[in-house]
């Protein structure tokens, strides 16, 4: 049969872990991915010591299959050799026999030392989407210096929940009692966007010179912007636009003349990643 539904009551057991597979790659991705813990955290592999890799409790999206870590486990990781340098990879080995009988496994893929600046061990070519046998997906990199492992650097994606790929968010409008602030503001993934009308709330605002701020809105707790971004806003200054711009700078966002100007009101869009 060529077109079978898979949600539905067939009367004979058909539904395949390709089935589960195909849905979830297209829901999520067709990568690999780590979800977030239940405190919100996304885990990270670290090293117990020189010669063990600790792998905490993991959830995993890996070509499709759901993939659990249900307890810390370790693996080994061989020493290095002074003066040379190497990079491990930590990697989950996705294997189907013969009876497609299906399993993941924790494996380690040993890197080659050199004189000079490491590189990656070859992973070996298979597709878990292209029904391959064995696939390698590497989760995180072991960098070794010597004899000294260093601090794991995780490769796999991050993979926040559906609720923060678009969220709106409350900011605090009241900061600066001279301006009635009007927002709204969205949280996309690891993305902010606020879009704002201020109004003065006395005569107007004149500025000092360039670079004269005023703050107009400040970010709740657990929210920063990862850079400094100004971009100009819509003002009813006679210098027009480009007199003025919207600045973000860590949890304030503020408004920034670029030189002495008066205005009552001003409007804009910013858009801005945050941590």
């Amino acid at each position: 049969m060529t077109t079978n539904l898979i949600t539905g009551k067939s009367g004979t057991p058909h539904v395949t872990s390709g089935d589960m597979g195909a849905i979830q790659a297209g829901l999520v991705g067709n990568d690999s991915y780590l979800l977030q813990d239940s405190d919100g955290t996304f885990p990270a592999i670290t090293m117990q010591d020189a010669n063990n890799a600790l792998v905490p409790v993991l959830n995993l999206v890996l070509e499709g299959r759901y993939a659990r870590v249900t307890e810390t486990q370790t693996v080994t990781i061989e020493s290095g050799v002074t003066g040379q340098n190497r990079n491990d990879l930590v990697c989950m080995k996705y294997t189907r026999d013969d009876k497609n009988i299906e399993s993941m496994t924790l494996e380690v893929l040993k890197g080659t030392p050199a004189g000079g600046v490491a590189a990656d061990p070859t992973v070996p070519d298979g597709s878990i989407h292209e029904g391959a046998g064995e696939a390698w997906i590497p989760l995180a990199r072991i960098p070794i210096s010597g004899i000294t492992p260093g601090t794991p650097v995780m490769l796999v994606k991050q993979l926040p929940p559906m609720s923060r790929l678009w969220d709106s968010v409350t900011l605090n409008s009241k900061v600066n009692p001279k301006w009635n602030v009007q927002y709204s503001a969205a949280v996309i993934r690891s993305m902010i966007i606020v879009s704002f009308y201020a109004k003065r709330a006395d005569s107007g605002w004149v500025s000092a010179g360039a670079a004269d701020t005023s703050d107009i809105i400040s970010m709740p707790d657990g929210f920063k912007s990862v850079n400094t971004i100004a971009v100009p806003c819509v003002t009813n200054s006679s210098d027009g636009l480009g007199s003025v711009y919207v600045e973000v700078s860590k949890d304030k966002i503020s408004l920034r003349s670029i030189k002495k100007i008066s205005l009552t009101w001003c409007s804009g869009i910013i858009c801005f990643p945050i941590s």
